[in-house]
């Protein structure tokens, strides 16, 4: 594939510090694509037994830096993709300092293991709702009509293989990534007539943060002894019997804003190495 084949291009990265959005975020840059990364930073409040892999100030300035570092063009603004103000004061802050977006990609997520059963219920289902589903409407409602207007864009929305099945204590997860995909599918139906793809990528279990931060639950609950245990166990149980790495995320990611990739749209495209969840 040609180098600098996103020269003059803008992303936005949501959850670009960490992960798959980082690797992600390194991809484009590497294709030669100005990047804009969206973090919520370590310490905030999720209000709820939600959880995430969250950066601190010296992560997110690395992730910049690894950017920079191989020539390219990196900012890190704060992200909360609750609060309307923050995503509005994130698009905008990237469109001034990088130009108009033509790729989104929303990495940005949360986690949670509760059964519907416990006090807590209500409070996750609207956390996880919010950050999974309401905040990439909110990113592709101010990415979206500038694609359509230039007649080019390339939008990714990182779900989960918990998009297409269910698993107990997953309620909120897996809804919130079922309806992923349904805005997915309605956003590319609505782009294809102006040069704008919409997908998803359904990773399975993937080496990150965030998996670990899982695994130290699910040991808590007595599921596999300690964290590094249950963690090994669950790369054991995949077909492969290895966990999926971000790398294999990004590369997927970066290929579906090609221009050779135009004709893939409204697909949702499972990295799982097999496995159903």
């Amino acid at each position: 594939m040609t180098q600098g084949w996103l020269e003059g291009r803008t992303a936005l990265v949501t959850g670009g510090a960490t992960g798959m959005g980082r690797a992600i975020s390194e991809s484009l840059s590497g294709a030669g694509a100005r990047v804009a990364i969206g973090s919520l930073a370590k310490g905030a409040n999720l209000n709820s037994a939600a959880y995430a892999h969250l950066p601190d100030d010296d992560e997110i300035g690395k992730a910049v830096a690894a950017i920079k570092a191989q020539g390219g063009d990196a900012r890190a603004f704060p992200l909360d993709l609750r609060d309307e103000q923050s995503v509005d004061a994130f698009h905008q802050a990237t469109v001034e300092a990088l130009g108009p977006v033509d790729i989104l990609i929303n990495a940005a997520g949360v986690s949670a293991q509760a059964l519907i059963t416990d006090d807590d219920s209500d409070g996750v289902w609207q956390t996880v709702l919010d950050i999974n589903l309401n905040g990439p409407y909110r990113t592709i409602r101010r990415c979206f009509p500038g694609m359509i207007e230039r007649g080019w864009g390339r939008i990714v929305n990182i779900a989960s293989t918990a998009a297409n099945v269910g698993h107990e204590r997953n309620a909120a997860y897996c809804a919130s990534k079922h309806g992923l995909l349904g805005l997915m599918r309605c956003v590319a139906l609505e782009g294809a007539p102006h040069g704008v793809t919409c997908n998803a990528i359904n990773p399975g279990s993937v080496g990150t943060g965030m998996m670990k931060r899982g695994s130290e639950i699910r040991a808590s609950l007595g599921q596999g002894g300690d964290w590094e245990e249950n963690f090994g166990l669950t790369a054991q149980a995949m077909p492969q019997g290895r966990l999926i790495t971000v790398e294999e995320i990004a590369a997927t990611a970066l290929f579906l804003c090609r221009d050779e990739a135009r004709g893939i749209t409204m697909e949702d495209i499972d990295i799982a190495g097999g496995a159903l969840w």
